[in-house]
């Protein structure tokens, strides 16, 4: 069986995240068998969809777009975040000294993209109906807030989560300033491609309440909660960045 945390997984993450793991495995029943060890790979759609797939996060963008016929929903978390619980949105970044001060001011301009297939990076700025510029695909949210800091890129859309990662541990944030934040949409889905869903949810939601002060904070976690497949779904596929 696989099991891996991979959305929110950075050096300085991975502790609180093997401890939560942990917490998950030592509250799930004796007849669900689970690695001892979290499955950090390069490569995040193969675990998406492996079958023996007992525990991962996924964004939500990959879910409906490919998943969502694999994956089963564990439950959604809710984050330490000015938004409704089981939401999460995107900030819009820009250079410090980039005069342009709304979204629709930046039409043409340079896009950094951390993938095609992210909620938070593409879709969610897609959303706003502003005509941007060429799109550079970066492979990662922080590669994308080095592109605008560097002047590879302009303007890119961060999951708030990330961003208050990276304004913790990331060396070039005071680069960037903030100039809006999209609606809010659903959090990445927990899954599994086990059909033990429910017995998994009980056994996270113990989890988070037992994890540390310190390890909730790490994670921006305050706890789960339970969005129908129906909300992921219904949010709309966007066609690929140009």
């Amino acid at each position: 069986m696989i099991a891996s945390l991979p959305m929110y997984d950075r050096p300085e993450t991975m502790g609180a995240n093997d401890r939560l793991w942990s917490l998950i495995r030592a509250n799930l029943p004796e007849d669900i068998p689970a690695p001892e060890h979290l499955t950090r790979s390069a490569d995040p759609m193969s675990d998406w969809t492996a079958a023996n797939l007992l525990f991962s996060q996924t964004c939500s963008l990959p879910y409906r777009a490919r998943l969502r016929d694999h994956l089963q929903i564990v439950g959604t978390p809710v984050h330490d975040l000015d938004a409704p619980p089981g939401s999460y949105y995107s900030v819009l970044v820009a250079r410090a000294d980039d005069p342009r001060e709304a979204p629709e001011a930046f039409a043409g301009a340079r896009l950094a993209v951390n993938d095609p297939l992210s909620q938070s990076g593409w879709a969610a700025i897609h959303s706003l109906g502003v005509p941007f510029g060429i799109s550079t695909i970066t492979g990662a949210h922080g590669a994308s807030a080095e592109a605008v800091a560097g002047n590879r890129a302009d303007l890119a859309a961060i999951d708030a989560v990330t961003w208050t990662l990276l304004t913790r541990h990331g060396p070039r944030t005071g680069a960037l300033r903030v100039i809006a934040r999209t609606p809010p949409s659903p959090a990445l889905p927990y899954v599994t491609a086990t059909g033990e869903a429910e017995r998994l949810g009980d056994a996270l939601s113990t989890a988070i309440s037992q994890l540390s002060d310190d390890d909730r904070k790490a994670l921006c976690l305050k706890g789960l909660t339970h969005l129908s497949r129906d909300v992921y779904l219904d949010q709309p596929i966007p066609p690929a960045p140009v």
